[in-house]
């Protein structure tokens, strides 16, 4: 081995040596019938030794590396694991098989400190089959939208002539009928509008009523994606698209930049890593995201209107028993959108004019609920259900005039429909 040293001893004493590559081997004499041989670098020489009875001996000299200490560091770093290290003319082999990919690897690292030239051999086993993780996912939007509507009708029934209504247009006015009779003129309204206070002088012949109300809207599922995917390894989900961002890129002096095209993800995204520990808990690194584009919100760049991006999203890491469920809720939108009416003139009066007018107020106050279910499956050994079994059509016979199971339907003759 390089770097060590071994005696060869001779029946007489020793008048002569020759090396043929000294480069190889160092020969050092210790005694008159002792050699000392000292590898210097691996190799192959020849040795000739001539003693003082003329007998001459002629030997072949192989040198190599020592990967006794590369052996040690092996086992001590990968413990039963069986990998072998070899050297064989100046390079080191290695030979066996690993658990990964990363651990063979890293010892063909080791092995550089011995020699520049290192044969990796060795054989990655196949791991054991795992279960996988199924995470179902539903997004759903809580739209606790709020349409608030306030406004006011005045009516009268005939006092003084004066038949008729003013409202603000917030609600369907009232319905006047006049019927004549042999006492005179009788005069009634309807209503066809679900009101919150109703007032009327009949002394006067003069009424009112009052309308304000709210509308909620309810629940609307956006996505159910059901992912598979193998213990510790990611998967994506997006229902979307894709939009295109111009980019102007830097140019030198007096030149404008160029403009590059990036595409941009938005809808309902989700990533998630899946990691099973032990027999029914998963512990799962889950970031849903819901974005839409916001034509409100807009930036040019280079004569390119660009919209904006309406984001809600979240990153959590949890774990949970197979089949339970985790919910994310809070991620809110909420808007306020206010619509006036008034009444020409009388609804410009101080005071006065409050009564002649009505507002709208809409509210998109909406929340993104996530709920998460991780399920620990295995695929590959659960039972298959065995194929539907053929069904036999009934064809019709024309021989016989009658429908027969199984027959191939014969071919169409000459004029036949």
């Amino acid at each position: 081995m390089v770097g060590h040293s071994l005696v060869l001893r001779t029946s007489s004493r020793v008048k002569r040596i020759l090396t043929g590559n000294p480069a190889v081997i160092e020969t050092v004499m210790a005694s008159p019938t002792e050699v000392v041989l000292t590898a210097k670098q691996p190799g192959g020489s020849s040795l000739v030794l001539w003693e003082e009875t003329g007998k001459n001996r002629m030997m072949d000299v192989f040198a190599d590396l020592d990967v006794a200490s590369l052996r040690t560091a092996l086992e001590q770093s990968y413990p039963g694991v069986d990998v072998e290290a070899q050297s064989q003319e100046g390079r080191v082999v290695l030979v066996g098989t690993v658990p990964s990919a990363a651990a063979a690897d890293q010892m063909s690292k080791m092995a550089l400190n011995f020699s520049k030239e290192v044969v990796n051999a060795l054989q990655v086993a196949q791991p054991p089959r795992q279960k996988q993780v199924m995470l179902k996912v539903r997004f759903a939007e809580a739209d606790r939208n709020k349409l608030s509507a306030f406004g006011v009708n005045l009516f009268s029934t005939g006092a003084t002539n004066t038949i008729g209504t003013v409202s603000t247009q917030q609600f369907g006015a009232q319905a006047l009928n006049t019927q004549n009779s042999g006492q005179g003129s009788l005069t009634q309204f309807s209503l066809s509008d679900l009101l919150n206070i109703f007032l009327f002088r009949p002394d006067i012949n003069l009424g009112a009523t009052i309308k304000a109300l709210q509308q909620n809207q309810v629940l609307q599922i956006l996505a159910e994606p059901n992912l598979l995917a193998l213990s510790g390894q990611p998967a994506e989900f997006l229902a979307g698209g894709e939009f295109p961002y111009p980019v102007v890129q830097g140019g030198t002096a007096g030149t404008t930049g160029s403009i590059t095209i990036q595409w941009k993800q938005y809808g309902i995204k989700l990533e998630f890593t899946g990691y099973i520990e032990g027999n029914d808990t998963v512990r799962v690194k889950v970031k849903p995201e819901v974005s839409s584009l916001d034509f409100t919100n807009t930036v040019t760049i280079s004569g390119y209107t660009m919209p904006a991006l309406q984001v809600r999203r979240a990153e959590t890491e949890i774990e949970l028993k197979s089949g339970q469920t985790f919910g994310m809720a809070g991620l809110l939108d909420d808007r306020t959108t206010v619509q006036l009416s008034k009444i020409p003139g009388i609804g410009d009066v101080p005071i006065l004019g409050e009564l002649f007018k009505s507002r709208n107020v809409n509210r998109t106050n909406t929340e993104l609920l996530v709920l998460v279910t991780p399920t620990v499956v295995d695929p590959v050994t659960e039972p298959i259900s065995a194929p539907a079994g053929q069904v036999d059509m009934p064809v019709r016979n024309l021989n016989k005039g009658e429908f027969d199971k199984g027959l191939p339907y014969p071919a169409k003759k000459p004029g036949e429909p």
